[in-house]
């Protein structure tokens, strides 16, 4: 049976802009008091929410950088003690994603829309200037999300976005 195929740099590219744009327009049409309803299950209320996805799309282009780190020049082998892996988050991923949205506890929605739209950007960014044979090196993300880094970075920065922005907008969004 063949390999499957990696997710190529350029529908990568542009799965992160489009589902950039419709997280910021659904968003941003929502009314304030929308934020403050509860949706899920760990009893976050939407705003909260909101603060946990920009807090963690800082941490889509840390994944590129650990990707670089853990091979040689033009797609060599992983060099001798090196670290595909970010690792779990210390105290667990649950943990540290409580503590995200705690730090932005006083953060109003503009800011924290704000905060997202800018590390999505670095996300982009950091994408755009990946050499392509970085997208097929194995990873893992804190969250433990394993595999090649195009097809990780779909998972935890489009995907999971995707299912926060639902959480957050409600049913209706659907």
């Amino acid at each position: 049976m063949p390999e499957p195929q990696t997710l190529s740099k350029t529908l990568l590219l542009k799965m992160l802009e489009e589902s950039g744009t419709t997280a910021l327009e659904t968003l941003r049409a929502l009314p304030p008091a929308a934020f403050e309803q509860g949706r899920y299950e760990n009893g976050w209320n939407a705003r909260q929410i909101l603060a946990h996805i920009a807090s963690i799309e800082w941490a889509y282009a840390r994944l590129v950088d650990l990707a670089r780190g853990a091979t040689g020049p033009e797609g060599a082998s992983p060099q001798p003690g090196s670290r595909p892996s970010e690792g779990p988050a210390q105290g667990g991923i649950d943990d540290y994603n409580a503590r995200q949205v705690a730090k932005r506890e006083d953060s109003g929605v503009t800011d924290l829309i704000d905060e997202f739209q800018a590390n999505r950007a670095r996300t982009i960014e950091a994408v755009r200037a990946t050499d392509d044979y970085l997208f097929s090196v194995p990873i893992r993300s804190a969250g433990g999300v394993t595999g090649a880094l195009a097809d990780v970075l779909r998972y935890v920065a489009v995907l999971h976005v995707e299912q926060h922005v639902q959480d957050i907008a409600g049913p209706a969004s659907a």
